[in-house]
């Protein structure tokens, strides 16, 4: 069964139970996945569908930031209930070592030396942890880090 059916039975259930938040959060992420498909004019690959989804925890986690600095922990604490709903949705997220271990590797395949072979690693190290979901700020500060060693 591919993501997109099982957020469709997901929202059929939780519209069932009455569970408001999760009936919200799913409908949103059904109509993205519909604006994404028409845009494209053809079903969407799982691949697809994760990245759209990791894109929409990205954009809450951004909002949390905002809405923290701004007092509003209400809708900050809205925004980590739709995170972990869609995260629900989204391969196993990767750990801080299998990341260093991307990374390490990266930079020995390409040979990179200074800060100055950034987008090399980081295109290597993204493309080893495809199958991860993962936080592109956290693999570029690793990156830096590393590179800055060097």
């Amino acid at each position: 069964m591919g993501i997109e059916q099982r957020i469709s039975d997901d929202l059929a259930a939780a519209m069932k139970s009455k569970d408001a938040a999760r009936t919200s959060t799913l409908r949103l992420v059904k109509a993205q996945l519909k604006n994404k498909q028409i845009e494209k004019g053809a079903p969407l690959s799982d691949d697809e569908v994760n990245r759209l989804l990791s894109s929409m925890v990205k954009q809450r986690r951004d909002s949390i930031e905002q809405y923290t600095a701004a007092g509003r922990h209400e809708l900050a604490e809205k925004e980590k209930n739709e995170i972990a709903i869609i995260e629900g949705y989204l391969p196993k997220v990767a750990s801080e070592s299998e990341i260093i271990a991307a990374v390490d590797a990266a930079i020995n395949e390409t040979g990179a030396s200074s800060i100055k072979d950034i987008g090399q690693v980081m295109k290597a190290a993204l493309s080893k942890l495809s199958e991860f979901t993962i936080d592109g700020r956290t693999v570029n500060q690793i990156v830096r880090s590393k590179l800055e060693n060097k």
